[in-house]
């Protein structure tokens, strides 16, 4: 069976409404997404690391509970657990505040089995750190090698915009790697001061790959793909009750749409045609609606149950189709 591994940082988030914690769970950005993966019945491997306490131990609990390889897992042996403090507003959108205290980040792990067609999800400053950045790139070189597919979640955020020109070279070889890149349109004003999705599109990242989602909170999704395609997808209105793990989600719906339609790297390189797109699309807002309903920051038990038989399902087809 395909695997999706994810690398990534590892927090503890603490939620508040008017100033008040209403809620702490493990999280980070790729964390997130592999999570729901594992939920949804992937088998799913986690490149990370954390800090020797009590947040630590349950972040790898956590992780192992719900399914998913945690043996690459680096701990920390002097150092506490990152937080990430995210401070909800009247339409349950987050403002972050991050403590971390890693004084000498030095992420020590050896490389998991990669095979052709799994699919490798990176992103955040973690994949541009400076200090981890010779680790995550020889993992990432390594994984394109052995033929896997490369998706990349820009995820910049403001707290590190004095960096952006530090950090330009390791960016511009993230979008060379990936097979697919998402980003969202804070990320891209942050980093390159645009708002328009097709301008950031033809003039930041085409040059590197042609297949880029844009996601702009509540406003349509942009598609740019092979062969000139661009489509929009709206955003269907719903009450949330946090839009915390939204955009994480959308890259495991994503990746679990590729999964369900068998989409291989040849494919990719090849082209999707439009119904392929759409359906991989699908599957992105699927999650991401999901876990905007509670205040968790992955998809419910029971909702990847349910996409676990799905995909069980499809893969059940597609092997008897040979």
């Amino acid at each position: 069976m395909r695997k999706v591994i994810g690398i990534g940082e590892t927090v503890l988030d603490i939620i508040f409404r008017d100033n008040q914690p209403i809620h702490a769970l493990p999280g980070g950005s790729t964390f997130n997404a592999i999570i729901s993966l594992s939920r949804a019945g992937v088998n799913t491997t986690f490149i990370s690391e954390t800090g020797n306490d009590r947040v630590g131990k349950m972040i790898i609990n956590f992780l192992e509970e719900n399914g998913c390889q945690s043996d690459n897992v680096y701990v920390y042996p002097e150092s506490k657990s990152p937080l990430s403090l995210a401070f909800l507003n009247e339409k349950n959108d987050a403002d972050y505040v991050f403590y971390k205290d890693h004084p000498h980040d030095r992420l020590d792990f050896s490389f998991p089995d990669v095979q052709p067609d799994d699919i490798v999800l990176f992103g955040s400053y973690y994949a541009l750190n400076p200090v981890i950045r010779p680790q995550v790139k020889g993992f990432l070189d390594y994984a394109r090698e052995r033929g896997a597919i490369l998706y990349y979640d820009v995820n910049f955020r403001a707290s590190h915009q004095h960096e952006v020109l530090k950090i330009t070279p390791n960016l511009l070889e993230n979008f060379e790697l990936a097979d697919i890149v998402r980003g969202s349109s804070e990320d891209f004003e942050i980093l390159f001061k645009k708002k328009d999705a097709e301008q950031v599109y033809r003039s930041q990242i085409m040059f590197y790959t042609k297949k880029f989602i844009y996601t702009q909170a509540s406003d349509p999704i942009q598609l740019f793909a092979d062969n000139g395609m661009k489509k929009q997808y709206p955003i269907e209105k719903m009450e949330t009750s946090s839009t915390v793990g939204a955009g994480d989600n959308f890259n495991a719906g994503f990746i679990y749409g590729l999964l369900l339609n068998g989409i291989t790297r040849e494919q990719l390189e090849q082209g999707l045609n439009e119904e392929q797109w759409d359906s991989i699309v699908e599957q992105g807002k699927k999650f991401s609606m999901e876990v905007c309903r509670s205040l968790y920051n992955y998809v419910s038990p029971e909702f990847g149950k349910q996409q676990k038989e799905a995909l069980e399902e499809a893969l059940a087809q597609a092997e008897n189709e040979l």
